[in-house]
């Protein structure tokens, strides 16, 4: 297993998933706790973190603006700690019909790293419009990255649909402390079987509290996550 890839370098630096910004999704409940994350992600050796609160229409309708002047509140905490670390805005989109028709209205969409898009589906059914979403996302330009599709029950029953949409060109994200059990043993399956298959582009914290931040550090020392270093993710491109 992983004989056929070359060792990466440390991909720790990057984090694309996270919800840093208090009050505006469910993420984290105070600018304390955001900083003390971010400081302890430092600490691991993270050097830029791209923080997504939810964009979901009837739950969480945050707005660029919104997120950008939580990430400059972020980015003043982290410079008065003195942390060599840098935030960055970008969001977790819901793909939903309010979210295509800001596609087809081409209203600003966060991206980052290039023109990278985090997208998120429904847990339990597959939407029946993602294969569009994703089309008329990279006719943009973009380059769509779907969170956590390990955590998709759907998936779960159905890993040829997850390698396909990999092998078609959609980016997968797999959350760090599924690797460990954390989410389910379900979840767990489809993050090695996507690990195996090398169709894992990005790992990703998803922090949303203290409680994430820990399990993240107790995953980091598993032997699959020290697997994943064999893999060529495109953290560090970001």
């Amino acid at each position: 297993m992983f004989h056929w890839l070359k060792p990466k370098s440390n991909f720790l630096d990057v984090d694309l998933h996270s919800h840093l910004i208090p009050g505006i999704d469910d993420g984290v409940k105070s600018w304390d706790e955001a900083l003390n994350i971010l400081t302890t992600l430092h600490q691991i050796g993270y050097k830029k973190i791209i923080t997504t609160p939810h964009i979901i229409h009837d739950y969480y309708p945050n707005t660029p603006e919104i997120i950008r002047e939580g990430v400059t509140k972020l980015n003043k905490l982290v410079s008065e700690k003195g942390l060599d670390l840098t935030v960055e805005p970008g969001a977790e989109y819901f793909i939903d019909e309010h979210f295509i028709e800001a596609i087809d209205k081409g209203k600003e969409l966060l991206t980052f790293g290039g023109g990278h898009i985090l997208i998120e589906t429904p847990f339990m059914n597959k939407p029946v419009f993602i294969d569009d979403v994703v089309f008329k996302l990279k006719a943009k330009g973009l380059k769509p990255i779907l969170a956590h599709p390990e955590r998709y029950t759907y998936l779960q029953q159905d890993h040829n649909l997850a390698k396909v949409w990999a092998d078609s060109g959609l980016l997968m994200q797999i959350n760090i402390s599924a690797l460990s059990g954390y989410y389910s043993k379900e979840a767990q399956k489809l993050a090695k079987v996507l690990i195996e298959a090398g169709q894992v582009h990005f790992l990703a914290s998803d922090i949303h509290n203290l409680k994430h931040l820990a399990q993240l550090q107790k995953t980091i020392k598993t032997k699959l996550f020290q697997r994943c270093r064999q893999l060529p993710l495109l953290n560090s491109s970001l």
